[in-house]
Parts: structure tokens; sequence; C-alpha cells
């Protein structure tokens, strides 16, 4: 394993940036030299998810504050960043200009995550209100996309607003032609209170299907569907550009990595979007993780 790349005088310098000169954040955002596309070093894109401590969703493996700690978690996204064949990152604001100040994201592509109104673990779950990013914000900071979180409760009155907002990210996007990159759900609310997407093949299509359909035009619309048994079925049902989601940490890797390899070999799947599987992995060795998937690419 490298050494760490980030460390606590690393923060305390963002932390002073932040205090006597936070314009230097949008001038290094205008400085960035940006990707030339969305193709990816392997012909496919491997963007590193960093949104989820936003929604208050902390928790890698067994450790519920694992993306608590700060320095920690930049200096594992600088460091998978690093390795060839990954293409970017997703994030909220505040992530994303920590890793400009760091001098992570030269070259790389960038997508800014839009509604994390829908705290983990709160009553008003599926309420996700667009709480980050917008259009014209993720236009002038220069980033390739934005992403949007939609999950459909059929029991649920807020899943009707959150539909609409997401529309209306759509749409918002696709005038300045950005990608809007859409992960849906079927979710529900089970006895004990928590929220839980629903990982069938049939849910899976529908929620593809209602994600593909937002706003006038599907023309920069792409989807982040998980890994299920029946990919080849959730394939065939949209012939918008698809990218994997990696989901929760998984004990046994590679059986993880065969489903991902399986899923892969769809030619609507245009890559990966990896959070805590690459950056939290049970052996604890990034980089071995990443080189692991991108080899799957």
């Amino acid at each position: 394993m490298s050494r760490r790349s980030v460390t606590s005088e690393d923060l305390a310098r963002i932390v002073r940036v932040r205090a006597e000169d936070p314009g230097r954040i949008s001038r290094a955002a205008q400085d960035r030299v940006r990707p030339d596309g969305l193709r990816g070093q392997t012909g496919r894109l491997l963007l590193i998810a960093a949104d989820h401590p936003a929604r208050g969703s902390l928790r890698a493996g067994a450790d519920p504050l694992a993306m608590g700690d700060r320095a920690a978690l930049l200096d594992r996204i600088v460091r998978a960043l690093a390795r060839p064949g990954v293409d970017g990152v997703l994030g909220t604001a505040d992530v994303v200009e920590e890793l400009l100040l760091l001098g992570a994201l030269e070259g790389k592509v960038v997508l800014g995550s839009m509604n994390r109104g829908g705290l983990a673990g709160t009553v008003f779950e599926i309420d996700d209100r667009f709480t980050g990013y917008d259009a014209a914000r993720i236009a002038a900071a220069g980033l390739q996309g934005g992403k949007m979180l939609l999950r459909i409760d059929p029991d649920d009155r807020a899943t009707s607003p959150t539909l609409q907002a997401c529309a209306q990210a759509v749409q918002e996007l696709a005038e300045r032609e950005l990608v809007a990159l859409v992960e849906p759900f079927v979710a529900a609310r089970g006895g004990d209170g928590r929220v839980r997407n629903d990982l069938s093949t049939e849910a899976v299509v529908r929620a593809a299907t209602v994600a593909a359909g937002l706003g006038s035009t599907s023309a920069y619309t792409w989807l982040k569907l998980p890994v299920v048994q029946d990919m080849e079925a959730v394939a065939a049902a949209t012939s918008l550009p698809v990218l994997l989601l990696g989901g929760e940490v998984a004990d046994d890797q590679p059986a993880q990595l065969a489903a991902w390899s399986k899923a892969l070999a769809s030619a609507s799947v245009r890559g990966m979007v990896v959070g805590r599987s690459l950056l939290f992995p049970p052996d604890g060795d990034v980089e071995a993780a990443v080189d692991a998937t991108v080899s799957l690419l």
C-alpha cells in the first residue's frame, strides 16, 4: 500500500484557503485542465463516487463513521484518482473543491452531485431535495455534468415532487449540453422504518424506464444502475448509456468482481461509478481494489 497522499497538514491548508482566500476555489476551477470527452482511458469510464457524506451516509463495511474523517477520505480518493484507468470523480461541491485545491482533478471527468436532501435514516428520506449543485453552477465550474438520485416509493407522496425536480434538472443540464446522470430505484420503507431499494430485475427495469423519460429530451441523459442478477433484461430496457454503481463494500471481493465483469459485457454499459467498494475495501488496499476494477474495463 502506498504512503498517504493527503495529510492533516493538507487539510489545514484547505481550511486556510477557505478562510482567507475563498476566491481561489473558483480560480482553480476555471484553470483546471478539462477532459476531451467521456470515453475514458480504457474506452469506458471509471469514476470514484464521493457524494455519500452529504446525505449523512458515512458507513463503509462495519465502520459506521468510515467516511467521517475528511483527511482520510480525501487521501483515499486522491490515491484512487492517481491510478491508471481512473477517469474522474462524482462528488458534492465541498469534496470537489477540496480535490481542486489538492490538484487532483486535472484532466479528470467531474460530475456534480445535485440532490442530497433525502438524508439517510430520516422520515423525509424520499423527499430528495436539490441541496447540492444546480445546472448553472455545474456549467460555471466547468464540470462535465450532474448526478441525481431518484427513489420511487409508491406509498410516499414525496416521490412526485422529487420526480418533478429531477425532470427539471435533466432539462436544465441538457440546455447546457451537459450530462444528466440519473440514479433511479424503486424503494420502500420497511417495518423498521428504513428505506430499502428493491434490487429485483423487474424493479430495476421499471426504474430505468421512468428515469429515461424525464425531461423533454434524453439526448444528454445517462443512467446509473445497480448490478442485479439479470443484467441482460436491464440492458434491454433502455438505449441510454449506463454506468454501473458499485454498491456496498462486499466481504467476497472476487464474487463482486465477477458480477461486475458479467454486467460489463453489455454494449450499453459505458463504465462504472464506484465509491466505498474501492475506497474502503476489506483489506484496506485502495490501489489493489482500483487496479482490479480497471482490469475489468
